[in-house]
């Protein structure tokens, strides 16, 4: 839409405001890619991955949009966070007469985690294996490889959110919860004579930052000058669309934290400064906050190589910036840095992590910079005489690398559970002949705070080796396994396969 709304004003040469009606929005904007997901898994008799042989159709409808890199990400996540020594992987692209599908969050992993973790439950019960037991014989771990060779780098631990995530304590049986907490609340006719308990796991990860051999970097502008009434003042200008994930506050952290100046403001983002990106692949912190690192860095070698000439020393290497001054290395004041903005410091940088190269045509190669990890388990309440569902609790246990703002990962956590909830058991676009049919939130139902569950939720910070700060990207791996394990503790209370998503409520009845 900004597009159009760009080439309307420079035709025009007048202002142009444009907007979308909701009906509009669901034909005008990309949604999730569709799928189809065949697998066939081979395992030991004591739970050890022999083999996954995998084949996965997207439909990308009538534009190519992102499809080629969902296509990417869904091969390459699709034996799951799992050591599996061989992999027989197939994904394609269908270009359709459907509506365009797009980039959403979880890119392609989302869809894959579905089949694979469906799997996993199903080879436990061939097995007679309890099935977090059998995910925890098979995890990954730091130096693993993918089927496409590329080794894990970072932190993996997969076995370890596991162990974190079974050690939660289970919300109260669905006896002592009330009518009202019952599927369908005060219209579930029968107050729970059918309702059944269901507890599902599921692991998944995820891909971080553009991939494939993009070539993904961030820029920033850095601006430090006497604001009002004579203190410094840090100006920090990138291109970064803030949408919601807590990227503006990031920034301004790190601002503060590399520069010891409280005083900082964010300027509305601008692509003059350069490129940013896309707020997408959870790369934001990662990217933009290293772009703002990176330029910080530069700034404050600049005011420090000041301070050294007005102070008559040679080197600035023993100083440091610290709530508004200049110090020695114990601490001790030795001018302010407003002595220093007689004239304003201005930097420009980029930030450029290590390059990925795209998969040969034997689907092999470096082709992702980092993954994230995390671990849910769903508990639901199921009647099922009448095919209603309430999702009582998802915990969570996930790697964040390192957690800038604790308050924000918690939101991104509870946000992207959402999301998965909605996928699992309401969010649905029906689509007949290349039309949608329910463009609407009257016919399409998205989780309103009463069909949240709770969110109970443990975060590691295991330190990411390439990313400043070591945090990791934190936004999608929360919906990604969030649906695999609504699905699992659906299973688990109806004794149905359950093999799309939404479920409705004809798929619930026993």
């Amino acid at each position: 839409m900004q597009i159009h709304a760009c080439l309307l004003a420079l035709h025009t040469g007048r202002p142009v405001r444009m907007v979308y009606s909701r009906e509009e929005s669901f034909f005008g904007h990309v949604h999730r890619h569709p799928a189809r997901l065949h697998y066939e898994h081979g395992a030991t008799r004591d739970g050890k991955l022999v083999y996954v042989r995998a084949r996965i159709r997207l439909d990308g409808g009538a534009y190519a949009s992102s499809s080629t890199a969902v296509c990417t990400n869904a091969a390459s996540t699709a034996a799951g966070p799992y050591e599996c020594p061989h992999a027989q992987i197939d994904a394609y692209i269908a270009y359709t007469n459907n509506p365009p599908c797009g980039a959403m969050r979880g890119f392609g992993a989302v869809q894959a985690c579905f089949a694979y973790e469906a799997q996993m439950d199903k080879l436990a019960a061939a097995l007679g294996m309890d099935p977090v037991e059998l995910r925890r014989r098979n995890a990954m771990s730091q130096g693993s490889e993918l089927p496409t060779a590329q080794r894990i780098e970072g932190p993996a631990p997969v076995a370890e959110l596991l162990d974190r995530l079974e050690r939660m304590p289970l919300p109260a049986p669905e006896n002592e919860r009330g009518a009202l907490a019952m599927p369908g609340g005060v219209g579930n006719t029968t107050r729970g004579e059918g309702v059944r308990r269901g507890v599902g796991y599921a692991v998944g990860f995820k891909n971080v930052g553009f991939s494939d051999g993009f070539d993904d970097y961030s820029t920033a502008r850095i601006r430090v000058s006497l604001g009002a009434g004579g203190e410094p003042l840090v100006e920090v200008h990138t291109a970064a669309s803030e949408v919601g994930q807590g990227g503006i506050t990031i920034q301004a952290q790190i601002a503060r934290t590399e520069l010891g100046i409280e005083n900082v403001v964010l300027l509305p983002a601008d692509t003059a400064v350069g490129n940013a990106g896309s707020t997408s692949a959870s790369r934001q912190s990662w990217f933009t906050g290293g772009a703002v690192k990176t330029t910080c860095e530069a700034v404050r070698t600049r005011l420090l190589e000041r301070a050294a000439t007005r102070l008559g020393v040679g080197w600035a290497g023993s100083m440091r910036l610290e709530a508004g001054q200049v110090v020695d290395e114990t601490g001790a004041a030795l001018l302010t840095v407003a002595d220093l903005l007689a004239e304003p410091v201005e930097e420009t940088r980029e930030y450029r992590p290590r390059r990925t190269v795209p998969l040969d045509e034997n689907g092999q190669g470096d082709a992702h910079l980092a993954f994230a990890f995390a671990a849910h388990r769903a508990v639901v309440d199921v009647d099922v005489e009448l095919g209603l569902v309430r999702v009582v609790e998802v915990a969570t246990t996930q790697d964040v690398g390192k957690a800038l703002n604790p308050l924000s990962v918690q939101g991104q956590i509870e946000g992207g559970i959402a999301q998965g909830v909605g996928l699992a058991v309401m969010e649905e676009i029906q689509v007949r002949d290349g039309i949608v049919v329910n463009p609407s939130f009257t016919d399409y139902l998205i989780p309103t705070i009463a069909d949240m569950p709770d969110v109970r939720a443990e975060i590691l910070e295991l330190a990411q080796p390439e990313a400043p700060y070591g945090l990791n990207g934190v936004g999608e791996p929360p919906t990604i396994a969030s649906t695999a394990a609504v699905l699992a503790a659906l299973r688990n209370a109806t004794g149905n396969p359950l093999t799309r998503v939404p479920v409705r409520p004809d798929d619930l009845i026993a």
